[in-house]
């Protein structure tokens, strides 16, 4: 049997759950076939919730990546074994809070890039809460308002964010679409995902976004501050 799993959540963001098979029970947790569980990574936390089958239900953690295998962390692995037929549930308000604040990043790039020409030097986000740091020379507080002003007239147009896939060269041969300092892409990856919020901002993304930037609502940024020389941050909540 094979121990790679299908993930789902890369095709639809918005699949609250499936049937599936256990393929490997390991010390952390269950390797499965196929899984809507967003496995961690890119600044998003990994997806909670919970997998059953008949005569059991255990509760996922977590959920990442080991030595290419997708984890789903439980505290009771031995509780069910290999073959297993089973049915996962992701903890949805979570994970779409989370979605609305992954796509609320992304419109916050798109902004500054297009009126600031600033790259992205690193991130991350929680449920309702994220950073971003930026290649800009100064930052205030007057600063953070005003890209807040300009977030949300952007959010409030309804841009819709839609899912691309894109050949290696054909994505890297594209300036615009990498937009981190550094390319983080790792060089074994041959079909690279794209988010495209069209006429806002287009970047190679594995994670889960909303359909359109009116689900995002309004957002505050709640903190500017300097991380050294040329690398500025800004802090965001959805309102």
């Amino acid at each position: 049997m094979s121990t790679s799993t299908d993930e789902l959540a890369a095709h639809d963001s918005y699949l609250t759950g499936a049937e599936g098979t256990v393929i490997e029970v390991v010390e952390e947790g269950l390797i499965l076939d196929r899984t809507p569980f967003y496995v961690r990574g890119g600044g998003q936390p990994g997806d909670t919730g919970v997998i059953r089958w008949d005569g059991g239900e255990v509760a996922v953690t977590d959920t990442y990546r080991r030595r290419g295998k997708v984890i789903h962390v439980v505290s009771e692995p031995r509780m069910i074994d290999p073959r297993t037929p089973i049915e996962t549930a992701i903890d949805w308000d979570r994970r779409y809070t989370i979605m609305r604040t992954h796509t609320a990043l992304h419109a916050l790039s798109g902004v500054v890039w297009r009126d600031y020409g600033a790259k992205v030097t690193g991130g991350d986000m929680k449920e309702g809460t994220a950073r971003m740091d930026f290649e800009l020379e100064g930052i205030s507080r007057e600063f953070g308002r005003e890209v807040e002003g300009r977030l949300n007239q952007e959010l409030v147009k309804g841009y819709p964010a839609e899912v691309l896939w894109m050949a290696r060269a054909e994505a890297l041969a594209d300036p615009d679409l990498i937009r981190t300092k550094v390319n983080l892409i790792p060089a074994w990856i041959e079909e690279i995902r794209v988010i495209d919020i069209v006429g806002l901002d287009r970047q190679a993304d594995g994670g889960t976004h909303v359909r359109s930037t009116l689900e995002v609502g309004l957002v505050r940024v709640t903190k500017t501050e300097s991380k050294g020389r040329a690398n500025k941050r800004m802090r965001i909540a959805l309102v």
